[in-house]
């Protein structure tokens, strides 16, 4: 398999797990399960700690070949996550309400499958 042909097959993951999290928001609001916010931010701190690594590791690449570009776009759109999960525990907490967290989760779910968009995209480019 080739890197375009790898870099589309990881845009089509990236857009089915932004499927899943929205498939998630509709379970969650449909049971009315309210998250545990502590957890929320200590999982999404440790997990911020190693994307924001590894973006600093891929920053170099992030202009270079579509499988690399991919990486960048992955790597970006979990730190980008992972802040809006520690902002949505932060607000579940205070607000002791689960409604931001299924709106922030919402937008990670958009910037997720926009990511997966874009992959695909410049994958056909490359192709």
């Amino acid at each position: 398999m080739d890197n375009s042909a790898s870099s589309v097959l990881c845009g089509c993951l990236q857009m089915t797990l932004g499927v899943g999290v929205l498939l998630d928001i509709i379970r969650r609001t449909i049971l009315e399960s309210k998250p545990d916010s502590s957890f929320m931010i200590s999982v999404s701190l440790v997990a911020l700690i190693a994307n924001v690594i590894c973006l600093v590791l891929l920053a170099k690449h992030k202009d270079g070949e579509v499988h690399m570009r991919a990486t960048w776009i992955f790597t970006k759109n979990d730190v980008i996550a992972n802040l809006s999960v520690i902002t949505a525990g932060i607000l579940v907490a205070y607000f002791s309400s689960a409604i931001p967290d299924l709106i922030i989760g919402l937008i990670i779910s958009a910037i997720v499958i926009r990511g997966g968009v874009q992959i695909i995209s410049e994958a056909k480019v490359a192709y």
